[in-house]
């Protein structure tokens, strides 16, 4: 079994920054695409970042420019970099990893979710 968990989550004010961490673990056997999804209430599930083995990146257009998604890949670890965050930006975030347990079979594996919510 595949373990995700996030961190990093919390209040901050509209302009400000957090960062996100994500870790897998567990028995990993191969991990692809990383990612970020995020839920606000009464919305649906919707794409943040996602982040390829081989470094490829995807932004939802509204947090290009203000979001960054990396990945450590030594300790299967993705992070989302947060910037100039608005009141829309409030919602529980989930990280997402796409690999397996053994050698036959792909399957996402999802964290918890953290809770960010952007309040003056």
């Amino acid at each position: 079994q595949v373990h995700v968990v996030e961190s990093g989550g919390g209040l901050v004010q509209p302009g400000g920054s957090l960062r996100l961490s994500c870790a897998a673990s567990g028995n990993i056997y191969s991990l692809y695409d990383m990612g970020w999804y995020r839920q606000a209430p009464g919305k649906q599930s919707e794409l943040v970042a996602t982040i390829s083995s081989g470094g490829s990146t995807n932004y939802a257009d509204s947090v290009k420019g203000r979001f960054t998604i990396t990945r450590d890949i030594a300790e299967n670890m993705v992070f989302l970099q947060m910037n100039s965050l608005k009141t829309e930006d409030t919602a529980v975030y989930y990280c997402k990893a796409r690999g397996s347990d053994s050698p036959r079979g792909l399957y996402d594996y999802w964290g918890q979710g953290t809770q960010v919510t952007v309040s003056s």
